[in-house]
C-alpha cells in the first residue's frame, strides 16, 4: 500500500548528459525523493521514435545516464530507478490505450509536427505520431500522481489526463477502480545557456558534458562567448550581454552582484571572471566522473540497481494491467451462452 504520492518521471537515453540535464532536471529529481515514492524510468523505448534505425547506439547512453543520476544525488534506496523496456506491461498498456485514444488527439499534439521539422531524421511512423499514448500508458501504469514538468510540458500530461479521462467513462470507472488522473508539479526548469549562447542543447553542440573530463570542461568553459561589445580589458562589460554570467545563478550566487558590478566598470576581466566559474564547475561535476569511473570498474554494481528497480516496478505494473484487463472483460474462462 502506498504511504506517500507516487511521482512517475523518467528520460530517455539519447546522449550524455549535460549541466542543463543537471539543474533543470536532476537537483529536481533528487529533492523530489525525500517527500514522494519516486519512480523513474529509462524511457529507452521512447528514445526509438530516433534511433529506430541505430538502437545499439541509444542503448550505449543507458549506463553513463544511470551513473549521472546516482552522482547527482538519486539514491536507489529511496527511489526506484528501472528499465522501461524490460516491463512489457508498457507495451500491452499502450496497446490499450491505443483503442480509445482518438487520431485527432494525436494529431494535434504541438510537438508532433514541430520535431518533423527540426529532427533531421526521418520520424514520420506510427511510433512516432501515438508516442503519448506510450507517455500515458508509462505515468498510468504506476498510478503516477505526480509528475513534475516544466509549464511548457504542460500540454502533453493534459493528454495523458484526457485519454484516462476517456477511459474511465467508456468503461464506467473511477479512480479507484480505473486509472489515476495524474497531476503536474510545475517545476522551474532553468534555461541554461550554453557554450555559444543558446540554449544548451545536444542538438547545437554547445553542452558541457557532466562527465566530461576536467581539461575538456576547463577548455569549453574557456572559449565559452561572453560579451561581445567588450573588445579590450579595460572596456566596460555589459553582464546582461554575457552568456557565462548566467552561470553566477547556479554556481556563485553571492558573487553574483559584486561581479555584476565589477564587470560594469572593468574591475574584472573576462578571464579572471571565467576563472571563478570554472573553478565551480570542476567542483561541481567531480562526482559525475569519479561515479562513472567506478560503475566503469564495476558494472555489475549499476546493473544490479537497474535490475532490481525494474523488478519493484514490473509488480506494480502486472497488478495494473491486471487490474484494468478484468474490469473491462479481457479476462476470466470462456464460455458459450
Amino acid at each position: 500500500m502506498k504511504t506517500r504520492k507516487r511521482v512517475l518521471s523518467g528520460m530517455q537515453p539519447t546522449g550524455q548528459l549535460h549541466l542543463g540535464h543537471y539543474l533543470g532536471v536532476l537537483k529536481n529529481y533528487v529533492l523530489l525523493q525525500k517527500e514522494y515514492d519516486c519512480f523513474f524510468m529509462i524511457a529507452n523505448w521512447h528514445s526509438m521514435t530516433v534511433f529506430y534505425n541505430n538502437y545499439k547506439q541509444a542503448h550505449s547512453y543507458i549506463a553513463p545516464m544511470v551513473s549521472d543520476w546516482i552522482a547527482a544525488g538519486i539514491d536507489p534506496d529511496k527511489a526506484t530507478i528501472f528499465l522501461q523496456s524490460e516491463i512489457i506491461q508498457h507495451a500491452e498498456l499502450n496497446l490499450l490505450l491505443s483503442m480509445y485514444t482518438p487520431v485527432s488527439w494525436l494529431l494535434r499534439n504541438p510537438t508532433y509536427k514541430e520535431k518533423q521539422d527540426n529532427i533531421e531524421k526521418e520520424i514520420d511512423s506510427f511510433g512516432f505520431l501515438g508516442y503519448p499514448v506510450l507517455q500515458a500508458a508509462d505515468i498510468l501504469l504506476y498510478d503516477g500522481e505526480i509528475v513534475p514538468i516544466g509549464e511548457d510540458q504542460l500540454p502533453h500530461l493534459e493528454l495523458s489526463r484526457e485519454i484516462a479521462r476517456r477511459y474511465n467513462f467508456i468503461n464506467n470507472l473511477n479512480e479507484t477502480d480505473g486509472l489515476t488522473i495524474p497531476q503536474a508539479k510545475l517545476s522551474a526548469h532553468p534555461k541554461v545557456l550554453g557554450t555559444d549562447g543558446r540554449k544548451m542543447s545536444k542538438s547545437y553542440g554547445n553542452t558541457i558534458g557532466l562527465s566530461e573530463s576536467k581539461e575538456v570542461i576547463e577548455k569549453k568553459l574557456k572559449e565559452m562567448k561572453t560579451d561581445s561589445g567588450r573588445v579590450r580589458r579595460n572596456d566596460p562589460g555589459n553582464p546582461d550581454n554575457c552568456p557565462l554570467f548566467s552561470f553566477y545563478d547556479y554556481f556563485y550566487p553571492e558573487l553574483k552582484s559584486e561581479i555584476d558590478s565589477e564587470c560594469r566598470k572593468a574591475g574584472i576581466g573576462c578571464v579572471d571572471c571565467k576563472g571563478k566559474i570554472i573553478n565551480k564547475v570542476l567542483i561541481e561535476t567531480e562526482p559525475f566522473r569519479f561515479t562513472l569511473e567506478k560503475f566503469r570498474s564495476n558494472s555489475d554494481e549499476l546493473n544490479q540497481i537497474i535490475e532490481a528497480g525494474t523488478e519493484k516496478a514490473r509488480k506494480i505494473a502486472i497488478e495494473t494491467i491486471n487490474k484494468l484487463k478484468s474490469n473491462i472483460g479481457l479476462t476470466g474462462k470462456l464460455s458459450i451462452k
